[in-house]
């Protein structure tokens, strides 16, 4: 137990005092010296494995900046070393795929819940509880998300519930695997049911805040629609991360006002 009870964290090799009460968490770490761009006084605090982090300051607060891979296990350990370090608010932002007809490539997605389609929260919390953002975070993202958006293709805000999945490939051709007879079945569901935009962590994310009883968030921009693409209709095809930042970044402004 010495080894995780050091006074450096164990994955993050980060120490309290390193990192802000806000944290911005993308997957990509090559993606978190651009975030941390929109800091003042920005640092590079550590690398080591697939997290990179920088800390800096937004109105005189301190703020955070740690990449957290792809998938759920380890976006779970960086949001618990993260608290260990004195964080207690956490945005998620990252990319997504499409899945309700109205959702282009393009638009923002704010998340209100996610679909425990992954295993890293079934243990932190039953699987009968809902994998659910904090409110003021979410309500924050949608204010944010809305100044920053239009009513046109690919530029829209939206809110509802995403997919969150362990598989990447279980989504671009869920009957292409074995497991077919129940991830395809399991996927028309989520579609028929409304749910906005498939991606791989904030089941995960929401379920840590739970079980630790902080505050996480998220938003991701979609990438492009596989349901509207398996149907012919047209699509835009967006790489561009900028307006997702724009909305964590925002939204971490309109929470430091509203804690104080």
């Amino acid at each position: 137990m010495a080894l995780i009870q050091d006074d450096i964290r164990f994955h993050l090799k980060i120490r309290t005092g390193d990192v802000g009460r806000y944290v911005i968490l993308p997957g990509d770490p090559g993606r978190v010296p651009k975030i941390a761009e929109y800091l003042d006084d920005m640092e590079h605090i550590s690398t080591n494995r697939e997290y990179n982090i920088y800390s800096g300051y937004l109105d005189g607060v301190k703020v955070s900046v740690c990449s957290t891979g792809i998938g759920g296990p380890s976006a779970a350990i960086a949001v618990e070393e993260l608290i260990m370090s004195g964080s207690d608010t956490f945005i998620r932002i990252g990319t997504s795929g499409g899945m309700d007809m109205k959702v282009m490539g393009g638009d923002l997605i704010v998340a209100s819940g996610a679909v425990r389609s992954e295993g890293t929260s079934r243990e932190y919390i039953p699987i009968e509880y809902p994998a659910v953002p904090d409110f003021d975070v979410m309500l924050a993202l949608k204010q944010a998300g809305d100044a920053l958006s239009t009513d046109e293709d690919g530029n829209r805000c939206h809110v509802g519930v995403v997919h969150s999945k362990d598989s990447f490939y279980g989504e671009i051709d869920p009957n292409g695997v074995p497991a077919s007879a129940t991830l395809a079945p399991a996927w028309d569901a989520y579609v028929r049911c409304g749910c906005l935009t498939s991606e791989m962590e904030s089941a995960a994310l929401f379920a840590v805040a739970t079980a630790r009883r902080v505050r996480a968030g998220a938003v991701f921009t979609a990438l492009w629609n596989v349901e509207r693409s398996k149907a012919g209709l047209p699509d835009k095809v967006c790489s561009d991360s900028r307006r997702a930042i724009e909305c964590a970044v925002e939204a971490i402004r309109l929470l430091i006002k509203r804690d104080k």
